[in-house]
């Protein structure tokens, strides 16, 4: 049974993001590592050379590193980066067009993922054991994907089945988790799900059983169980703190929906009323969010989706069209140059990157490049074979898995 009287504390990250958020306008200025040391929370140590560095030898010195290295390195992007990381990726995308890359690459020696860990963790996992995937800091991790440890999801897991019988729950985990609760949902005939497949991952889970218990962010399930016609009386949130999750267990049988009581703590900081004010200044502007944003925020939105599906929309639309967007400020800003035709702009007018992503700095990059070059494999990530087995099932379910 869940045990009770452990205490939720606030996510490490959650401190950290407001050391770099600026004012609306601004552009986010990467520091010298050496700075950036002085104000974030926590950072991989890297050898003394690293820290002094500028950015235009940082750039030369990455640059130089590729091309000694050619074809024998990948390096995958995602959106959230930092435009002077993002510069350096020969793809990117979301997790779930990452992943797919990662999975098809069949010549690169070595795959270095601008991301976060739980990505890395996907790459090593659907890639042959020749491949080495490389993080550039290991301290880039994911606070919602804190939120669900391991221990916690087996309790729940256990708890559910005594509660409501072997069978009678499908887990389904997003992207944003470690490989052991990928593991969980491989093993008990569950899915991975990303934000560009969630409804079609929740649809293969509702055809294979009654109730779908979802981690870890409740966000997101509850958008996307309320698309598909669920109600919300037929959700519940697990909290792992409180004893079956807080509910009676006919609260529990009632339930088709039960959500892990997680977030992002980047997506909820957009709110209703920063839509209103956006739709005040201009009653054109179209807006388009997150669905990891809170259910009001998706309710008062034109459109939700993915990163994908935001960076697409806003592409293919007219221009001269105005767009308030509610996602991360490194993603808003890029298409905002991008795209100098359209107004485009971050509903949150305090601009707040993702921490953790804000943790892979350019000086890393180049530390493990340079490595690379010197003959050592620096922060490799490799997830054990009998978790990445279990995990597999799972990402390879998500992988057939359209909208």
């Amino acid at each position: 049974m869940t045990t009770v009287g452990k205490k939720p504390v606030i996510p490490v990250t959650e401190l950290e993001r407001e050391a770099f958020c600026q004012s609306e306008g601004t552009l986010l200025r990467t520091r010298t590592l050496e700075e950036e040391f002085r104000v974030a929370v926590r950072w991989q140590s890297v050898p003394a050379r690293y820290l002094r560095l500028t950015p235009e030898e940082i750039e030369q010195g990455i640059l130089d590193a590729r091309e000694a290295l050619g074809a024998k390195v990948v390096v995958l992007g995602h959106h959230y980066q930092r435009p002077d990381v993002i510069k350096y990726a020969d793809y990117r995308g979301d997790s779930y067009k990452l992943s797919e890359r990662a999975a098809a690459e069949s010549s690169a020696e070595y795959i270095v993922f601008c991301g976060v860990h739980f990505m890395a963790e996907t790459a090593d996992i659907l890639t042959p054991p020749d491949r080495k995937v490389i993080l550039p800091n290991m301290a880039a991790g994911c606070s919602m994907a804190d939120m669900a440890t391991v221990e916690d999801a087996e309790e729940c897991w256990e708890t559910l089945s005594s509660v409501l019988g072997d069978g009678e729950v499908m887990p389904v985990t997003y992207m944003n988790s470690a490989a052991t609760i990928k593991a969980l949902c491989g093993r008990n005939g569950g899915i991975v799900c990303t934000s560009s497949n969630a409804a079609g991952a929740l649809r293969w889970a509702f055809e294979r059983g009654e109730r779908v218990l979802f981690l870890p962010d409740q966000h997101l399930g509850r958008n996307t169980a309320l698309k598909l016609g669920i109600g919300l009386d037929e959700m519940v949130v697990w909290n792992p703190f409180e004893r079956l999750g807080g509910h009676t267990p006919d609260a529990l049988r009632r339930a088709r929906m039960i959500l892990w009581q997680g977030h992002c703590s980047v997506h909820t900081r957009f709110t209703a009323d920063q839509i209103r004010r956006a739709r005040t200044a201009n009653p054109d502007v179209n807006i388009i969010v997150h669905p990891e944003c809170r259910l009001e925020v998706v309710a008062a939105a034109d459109c939700a989706g993915s990163t994908e599906f935001i960076a697409r929309t806003i592409r293919e639309a007219p221009s001269g069209t105005a767009w308030g967007v509610g996602t991360e400020v490194n993603l808003v800003q890029r298409l905002a140059a991008e795209h100098p035709d359209k107004t485009i702009f971050c509903l949150d007018p305090v601009v707040c990157p993702c921490s953790t992503m804000y943790r892979v700095h350019p000086g890393y990059l180049l530390w493990v490049l340079e490595g690379l070059l010197a003959g050592t494999t620096i922060n490799q990530v490799s997830v054990p074979e009998d978790v990445a087995r279990d995990a597999r099932s799972a990402l390879e379910r998500m992988l057939e898995v359209r909208e």
